[in-house]
Formats: C-alpha cells, sequence, structure tokens
C-alpha cells in the first residue's frame, strides 16, 4: 500500500501555512516554550525585543535545557532568511529552499557582510 504523508508548518501567531517556518525556544523566568513562527513574525519579536535584550544588565544565557528532538533556534543576525539563501546560492553554498538556514551558513553570511 503506498502512502503520502503532507507535513503543513503553521505559524502560531497568525495561523498562516508556510513553508518559511522555524521554531524557536523562548526562556522566560525558566519557563520555556517553542514557537513556530515564519521569518517575518519572527523578526516582529525580535524587534519587540531588542530593547531589553540590549540594557545595560541583560545576560546571554548558554546551554539552557530544551525540549529534546526539539532544533535550537538560531539566534542569527537578523538577516532575512530568503536573503541569506539568495546569498548562498550565488556563492555555491548548498541550502535548502525550505525550513531552517543552518547556523553555519548565516555565519558564512554575517561574515561576508
Amino acid at each position: 500500500m503506498a502512502q503520502k504523508v503532507v507535513t503543513t508548518y503553521v505559524d502560531d501567531l497568525t495561523g498562516e501555512e508556510s513553508s518559511d517556518i522555524a521554531t524557536h525556544s523562548i526562556l522566560i523566568d525558566g519557563a520555556g516554550v517553542d514557537i513556530d513562527l515564519t521569518d517575518e513574525n519572527y523578526e516582529k519579536l525580535l524587534e519587540i525585543l531588542n530593547p531589553y535584550l540590549q540594557a545595560g544588565g541583560a545576560r546571554r544565557i548558554r546551554g539552557a535545557a530544551r525540549a529534546k528532538g526539539k532544533p535550537k533556534a538560531s539566534p542569527g543576525s537578523g538577516a532575512d532568511s530568503s536573503a541569506i539563501r539568495a546569498w548562498a546560492k550565488e556563492n555555491n553554498i548548498e541550502v535548502n529552499d525550505r525550513g531552517r538556514v543552518p547556523a553555519s551558513v548565516r555565519e558564512a553570511y554575517d561574515k561576508a557582510r
């Protein structure tokens, strides 16, 4: 018997279906959540949080626990994934058309800028 499995990615904020959705882990007061967002909505979230994250007393936490099997959201440069994909293809760097852009590709993009 043949079977076809279709995965639908849905933005948790808007309910929008898209192939360009990634899971981002957020930890506040020791409680963590995973939220699935399009790149556009993730950028909006970062813009809202930026004043708090850039505050003089804010400190980055490394190695925080997260649910097994969940990919860790890349802090990235804030650059649009589609722009990074286009840059990668122009520079003969293999990158998928869907899903999360690997951290190594984001880092190479950041260094090239």
